[in-house]
C-alpha cells in the first residue's frame, strides 16, 4: 500500500512550526527517486483549506489528501511519473481560490544580485529586495526578499495568509543572508510583514526595510505598492536640470513641514499631496522660490519626531497619501518649475520593535556596543557604517528617491554626528577607529559613495550637508580629498547673524564682527544660508520674535535681516511662516497662522521675500558669484559709530550691486559710500518701502555718483539711509 507521504514526523513538525531554512526541500512537487518507485509527491501546507485539488496542465483535477489536522495536504502518484506543471485549487468554508503553488518556482534573485549585495555595491538594491511586483515565467505576483543573515527561519505574514507564519515560509539564499519567496497572485495593496525566527528561538515581526509603503500609524505593516507604472510628465524639467550648474544659478529654498503647512477643511488629521500641490504651487510661484525642501517624508511612527526618526527608508509617509500620490505631487511641482528637495536622515533610527532594531535577533543595522550603536542626544540607534551591507542599504535609499521620485536634492541630516565617533560623547563613552582617531571611517566611506554615485547617475541633483563643524572639504570634490557634497548649510553664519539681530540696535556697534566673521570663510565651502525649522521651536522664538523693539521695529528688523541673507554670498533657505512673520513658534500639530496675511505688515513682508527672490532670479550679480570670492568686496565693515555695513556684489561679467545695511532705527542723511564707477545708481530694493510696511524713507529711486573716491573706490554716492533698512543699488546702463 502506498503511504500518504514519505515525510518523517520530524519533517512534518518543522513544516508545521515553520522552522525550515529552505521549505522548498519539503513543500511543493518532489520526485521521490528509484527507492520509491520514481513516484511524485506534491505537498501543500494550508491550514484554512477544507480540501485541495491539483489541476494538471491538461485540466484534470487530482484530489490531495489531508495528512495532518494542522493542514498538511499531500498528493502521491501511484506509479512512476515525470514532473508536470500544476495549479492548486483550494476550497475553504467561505469559498476558495486557484493559484500556482509558491513552492513550484525556482529561485528568482540572480547570483549577480546576491554577489553585489555581499560586496556592498548593489546601489539599485530597491529593484530587488523588498516586495516587488514580479513575473515568474508567465505568472504574476510579488517577490518578497529580505536580508536577515542571522535568522533561523523567515516567513511572509500578510493579509493574504491570515498573518499565519506557517503559510509562506521563505527560502534562504545561502551566505548572502537573503531570504526570498515568490507569491503568485499577491498584488498592490496587500499588507505584509516578515516573521523572523532568531537563532535563540524568539519570534520577531518586522516591517520591510525596503518596503515601498506602510500603513497609517500607529499600525506598522508594510504595503505592497506599484511605483513603476506612474506616467511622469516632467521630462522638460529633468532634461533642463541635467545642464544646470547650481553654483551659479539662483537657488532659493522654502523649507516646510508638509503635515502642518495647511490644515484640512474636514475631519482628517492631514491634508493630501494633491490638496497640498493645489495650494502650494501658486504660493511658491508668487513668492518666487526656486525649490521647496520637505522635512522628512519617509515613513516614521512618531509625529513629534517631524520625520527624523525614520523607519521606512523607501516609503513616503502614508499620512498624506500613497506613493503614487507623492509622485504626482513632485510631477506637478516640476511642471510649475519648482524643484523638490527632501530632508533625509541616515544618521540614526528609532528602536521601535517593528523596525530595523535587532532586526534578525542580532544587532544587524546597529552596533552592539552602545558606545557606537546608540545616539546620546536622541536616544536612537546609530547605523553600523562599518558594515558594507548597511552602507549599501543607505546609499540605495538615497539614490532611490532621486530615481523613483525624481527628487532634485537630498539634504542629509546630522552629518557631523556621523563623521565623529565622539560626537556628543564624553571621554570613555566612545570607541576610536582602527588608527586611534575620532573619525568614523565607515560613515565617511558611505557619504563619499553616496555623493559619487548620485552625481554620476543623476546629473543636476544636489546633495546638501547639514554639517555644523569645521570638517574640511565637505563640498570639495572627491578627487581632492573632499566629501563631495554639492552644498553645506552654513550653521556658523546662521548663529552669528541671529545673535547680532537679536541684540538691541544700541548695542550692535560692539558686535559687528558677528556679521563680518562669516566672510573670512564664506568661500571655503559652497554654502547655503539657512534660517531653518530648528531656529523657530523649543523656546527659541519665531524669527520675528527674535527681533528686538516694538512692533514697527520688529518688522523693520526682520525685513533687514532677510535682505541681508539674500544679499550675502551663498544660497538662501527660509522656513515656512518666516516669510510673513508668524509670531508663534512653529507647532507641528497646527497649521501656519494664515490669517496674519490680512494685515499690511505681514503681507508686506511676504511681498518683500517675493521681490528678493525675483531680484535673485533676474540679476546674476546675486547668484552667479555665490561660490566665487571675486564676486564680493567689502565697502565698509568698520563703521561702528553709525552701525552701517556695506559691500559690493559682482557678476562674472563685471556688473555690480551696492548693498547697504543700516542696523539702527535712525535715518541717516548724507551717508557717503565709495562705489566702483561714475553715473547714476537705481535703488532696486529698499526694505523701508511703504509697500513692505516701511516708512517710505529713501532716495526717490535713484542717486548720482560723484568722481570723488572713498573706501578705496574711485567714486562715491551720498545716500539717505532709511531706519533699520537695507538698500540695493545698481548702476544704470547708459
Amino acid at each position: 500500500m502506498i503511504p500518504a507521504t514519505i515525510l518523517t514526523g520530524d519533517e512534518i513538525r518543522r513544516i508545521e512550526e515553520a522552522t525550515l531554512p529552505d521549505p522548498f526541500m519539503l513543500l511543493g512537487m518532489h520526485p521521490l527517486g528509484p527507492e520509491h518507485g520514481n513516484r511524485l509527491e506534491i505537498r501543500v501546507f494550508c491550514p484554512p483549506a477544507a480540501g485541495i485539488g491539483i489541476r494538471a496542465e491538461e485540466g484534470s483535477l487530482l484530489a490531495m489528501k489531508r495528512v495532518t489536522d494542522s493542514g498538511l495536504f499531500v498528493w502521491a502518484s501511484r506509479n512512476a511519473a515525470d514532473p508536470f506543471p500544476y495549479t492548486l485549487v483550494i476550497r475553504t468554508a467561505d469559498g476558495g481560490w486557484e493559484m500556482p503553488d509558491p513552492y513550484s518556482f525556482l529561485p528568482q534573485l540572480g547570483e549577480l544580485d546576491l554577489h553585489l549585495l555581499a560586496e556592498g555595491n548593489h546601489y539599485r538594491l530597491y529593484e530587488r529586495l523588498g516586495a516587488r511586483l514580479w513575473t515568474a515565467g508567465k505568472t504574476r505576483g510579488v517577490l518578497f526578499s529580505v536580508w536577515a543573515p542571522n535568522a533561523a527561519a523567515v516567513s511572509v505574514i500578510s493579509s493574504f495568509n491570515d498573518w499565519d507564519r506557517r503559510r509562506h515560509p521563505m527560502r534562504t539564499r545561502g551566505s548572502s543572508g537573503v531570504w526570498e519567496l515568490f507569491v503568485p497572485g499577491a498584488a498592490p495593496g496587500d499588507l505584509y510583514k516578515y516573521s523572523i525566527l532568531s537563532t535563540g528561538g524568539s519570534l520577531l515581526e518586522k516591517s520591510d526595510p525596503l518596503g515601498l509603503a506602510m500603513e497609517f500609524r500607529p499600525r506598522t505593516a508594510s504595503v505592497v505598492a506599484d511605483i513603476d507604472s506612474f506616467q511622469w510628465t516632467d521630462q522638460e524639467w529633468m532634461e533642463a536640470r541635467r545642464g544646470r550648474d547650481h553654483r551659479t544659478s539662483p537657488l532659493s529654498i522654502y523649507e516646510m513641514h508638509a503635515g502642518s503647512w495647511r490644515g484640512t477643511s474636514d475631519w482628517r488629521d492631514f491634508t493630501s499631496w494633491e490638496e497640498l500641490a493645489d495650494q502650494l504651487i501658486p504660493y511658491l510661484t508668487e513668492s518666487g522660490f526656486t525649490h521647496v525642501e520637505l522635512m522628512p517624508v519617509m515613513e516614521h511612527p512618531f509625529d513629534g519626531s517631524w520625520g527624523y526618526q525614520t523607519l521606512g527608508y523607501f516609503a513616503p509617509t502614508s499620512r498624506l497619501g500613497s506613493p503614487r500620490d507623492f509622485q504626482g505631487f513632485v510631477d506637478r511641482l516640476h511642471g510649475a518649475s519648482i524643484g523638490v528637495i527632501l530632508d533625509w536622515a541616515p544618521a540614526h533610527f528609532p528602536s521601535d520593535p517593528s523596525g530595523l532594531a535587532y532586526f534578525d535577533g542580532t544587532c544587524l543595522y546597529e552596533h552592539q556596543d552602545p558606545r557606537m550603536g546608540r545616539h546620546p542626544d536622541w536616544d536612537t540607534l546609530v547605523f553600523n557604517y562599518d558594515r558594507r551591507e548597511v552602507r549599501n542599504f543607505l546609499v540605495a535609499s538615497g539614490l532611490f528617491w532621486l530615481d523613483r521620485y525624481h527628487i532634485d536634492g537630498l539634504r542629509v541630516d546630522a552629518v557631523a554626528s556621523m563623521l565623529y565617533l565622539d560626537y556628543s560623547r564624553n571621554e570613555g563613552e566612545w570607541v576610536p577607529n582602527v588608527h586611534g582617531g575620532r573619525e568614523n571611517l565607515g560613515a565617511i566611506e558611505f557619504l563619499k559613495t553616496l555623493n559619487s554615485i548620485a552625481s554620476r547617475d543623476f546629473p543636476g541633483a544636489m546633495t546638501i550637508a547639514e554639517e555644523s563643524t569645521s570638517w574640511p572639504g565637505v563640498t570639495a570634490p572627491l578627487d581632492k580629498g573632499g566629501l563631495g557634497f554639492t552644498f553645506k548649510w552654513n550653521m556658523g553664519w546662521m548663529h552669528d547673524t541671529l545673535s547680532f539681530f537679536s541684540r538691541e540696535p544700541v548695542h550692535r556697534k560692539h558686535h559687528l564682527d558677528d556679521l563680518t566673521f562669516s566672510l573670512l570663510y564664506a568661500f571655503s565651502e559652497r554654502f547655503i544660508l539657512p534660517f531653518s525649522h530648528d531656529e523657530v521651536v523649543h523656546g527659541k522664538a519665531s524669527l520675528i520674535g527674535k527681533c528686538p523693539g516694538d512692533r514697527w521695529q520688529k518688522f523693520a528688523n526682520l525685513r533687514l535681516l532677510l535682505a541681508y541673507q539674500w544679499c550675502h554670498p551663498g544660497k538662501q533657505l527660509l522656513f515656512m511662516g518666516s516669510e510673513f512673520g508668524q509670531w508663534r513658534e512653529w507647532d507641528h500639530d497646527s497649521e501656519l497662522d494664515w490669517e496674519l496675511l490680512r494685515y499690511g505688515e505681514h503681507s508686506g513682508l511676504r511681498l518683500l521675500v517675493g521681490d528678493l527672490n525675483r531680484l535673485l532670479a533676474s540679476d546674476p550679480v546675486f547668484s552667479g558669484s555665490d561660490c566665487d570670492p571675486s564676486g564680493f568686496r567689502w565697502i565698509d565693515f568698520s563703521d561702528t559709530l553709525s552701525t552701517v555695513v556695506s559691500f559690493l556684489r559682482f557678476s562674472s561679467g563685471g556688473d555690480h550691486a551696492v548693498c547697504v545695511f543700516n542696523m539702527t532705527p535712525v535715518v541717516r542723511e548724507g551717508y557717503t559710500l565709495g562705489v566702483p564707477g561714475p553715473g547714476s545708481y537705481s535703488e532696486v530694493l529698499n526694505t523701508d518701502s511703504e509697500s513692505y510696511g516701511g516708512s517710505g524713507s529713501g532716495n526717490l529711486g535713484r542717486v548720482d555718483s560723484r568722481e570723488q573716491g572713498m573706501h578705496g573706490l574711485p567714486c562715491s554716492v551720498s545716500l539717505t539711509l532709511p531706519p533699520l533698512a537695507a538698500l540695493v543699488l545698481r548702476p544704470e546702463r547708459r
